[in-house]
C-alpha cells in the first residue's frame, strides 16, 4: 500500500505554475465539518467568508471560473496531504477522509484524466497574466481575512523563516511552502495560527520578489 501511495503522489507531479489560495480556507472547511461536501455549498461558504468574488461578467463563465479555482485547489491539496489522509475529489462528493481507503488506488485512476484538466490553469481560459493578477487579488483577501500581521519581511528574512539558503530555488520555495503551511495550518492537529500566519506572510514576500 506504501508503495502504491508513493508512486501514486508522484504522479501528481505535474508542473503547477500558480498556488492556489483557496487551499487553505477549503482545509478549514473540510476539517471543520467531516461531511461530504458538493463543490456548490463549498463555493457558497467561501463566498460567505468574502473569498469567491465575481471573476467574469458573464454568469456561465463567471460559475466555470469560480469552479475551477475551487477544484485545481482541491487537487493541490489531495497531493499535500499524501500519504497521510486521502482527500476524495468528486465534484457532488468531496470529502477529507482520516485514512487512507483501500480501493484509493481505483479511485485515483478513474479520477486522473479530470485532475489532469484542473491542474493544468491553461483550461481556466485567459491569460497568464490576468491568472497571476486574480490570484494575487485573492492572496490579498485572505491575508486580510486571517489577520496576517502588517509587518512585512524581505527576501532574506522570509527564506531564513521558511529555513532556506538564499540560493533557493523557486521549486524549492514552493515546495516548503507547502509543507510549511500545511504543518502550521490551524485546522490540522498541533497546528498554530500565529505560525501559520507567520508561514503566509513569508511566501507572500517570496510570490512577490520572484
Amino acid at each position: 500500500m506504501d508503495m502504491a501511495i508513493a508512486t501514486q503522489k508522484d504522479s501528481l507531479s505535474t508542473p503547477i505554475e500558480q498556488d492556489n489560495p483557496l487551499i487553505w480556507p477549503l482545509l478549514s472547511l473540510l476539517q471543520a465539518e467531516h461531511k461530504c461536501w458538493k463543490i456548490h455549498y463549498l463555493l457558497t461558504a467561501l463566498q460567505n467568508e468574502y473569498l469567491a468574488a465575481p471573476l467574469d461578467s458573464d454568469p456561465e463563465k463567471d460559475l466555470f471560473k469560480r469552479n475551477f479555482l475551487i477544484m485545481n485547489a482541491l487537487y493541490q491539496l489531495q497531493k499535500m496531504l499524501l500519504p497521510a489522509q486521502w482527500l476524495q475529489v468528486k465534484a457532488m462528493d468531496i470529502v477529507l477522509l482520516g485514512s487512507i481507503p483501500s480501493d484509493m488506488a481505483l479511485e485515483f485512476n478513474n479520477d486522473a484524466p479530470l485532475r489532469d484538466y484542473y491542474l493544468d490553469w491553461g483550461n481556466y481560459d485567459t491569460s497568464g497574466n490576468v491568472i497571476k493578477e486574480m490570484l494575487e487579488s485573492f492572496w490579498c483577501k485572505y491575508h486580510d481575512y486571517i489577520g496576517s500581521d502588517e509587518e512585512s519581511y524581505g527576501r532574506e528574512h522570509a527564506l531564513k523563516i521558511f529555513e532556506l539558503s538564499a540560493s533557493a530555488t523557486k521549486r524549492d520555495i514552493r515546495k516548503r511552502w507547502c509543507k510549511l503551511a500545511l504543518r502550521w495550518h490551524p485546522d490540522r492537529h498541533d497546528g498554530d495560527a500565529t505560525k501559520f500566519r507567520e508561514m503566509c506572510s513569508a511566501w507572500r514576500t517570496l510570490r512577490q520578489l520572484d
